[in-house]
């Protein structure tokens, strides 16, 4: 099997890019269409933080459904406890969960980031004449990379100790979406 990429791998990965295409695309429209209309840096430093935050936030999620384990979300969802059948497809499709909230949510959320500090660099050498475009530009990046690794490297530590806890909130959270919207967000697998 190693050496060659599955034909379902290689579509699932195909879709996974293309959804991911137009998922950055919107969000990031979305978000230079707000800093551009508020023109304001500190809206757009509150911004650029946010998305750090989210990325780290969903990081977490990812980990911990990698490590979450199982057989007590069985357990619950034998005695029908509100969120534990939507706790088991979680871990059931830790795979897809931790590439959605790692790959997807992670890597949007790390390009906007960084495109909203550039965002930020360009404003500030308009408003002030002084500022060293490639030294600013220099120090944004730094303070990027270090909020979002460092904040990661706290995340993972939280997933991993914290891994059906925060799953299980989660899944009550999936549960709620999926009783307002009657529909399921994952499958069972089979």
């Amino acid at each position: 099997m190693s050496g060659y990429i599955k034909k379902s791998n290689l579509i699932s990965g195909l879709i996974v890019a293309f959804f991911t295409f137009f998922i950055a695309l919107l969000v990031s429209l979305g978000s230079e269409a707000l800093v551009q209309a508020v023109n304001n840096v500190i809206v757009a430093v509150i911004l650029l933080l946010f998305i750090i935050f989210l990325g780290i936030f969903f990081d977490i999620i990812g980990t911990a459904a990698t490590a979450a384990e199982m057989p007590p979300f069985n357990a619950r969802a034998a005695k029908k406890v509100f969120g534990a059948k939507q706790a088991v497809k979680l871990s059931g499709n830790a795979d897809k969960v931790a590439n959605f909230c790692n790959d997807v949510v992670g890597d949007i959320a790390g390009t906007l980031s960084g495109a909203i500090g550039a965002g930020i660099v360009i404003s500030l050498a308009g408003e002030i004449d002084y500022v060293d475009l490639v030294l600013t530009g220099a120090v944004m990046t730094s303070m990027i990379a270090a909020l979002t690794v460092g904040g990661k490297a706290i995340g993972k530590s939280i997933a991993l100790n914290n891994a059906n806890s925060i799953i299980f909130k989660v899944a009550m959270i999936m549960a709620w979406v999926e009783n307002f919207s009657g529909t399921e967000l994952f499958e069972n697998r089979k």
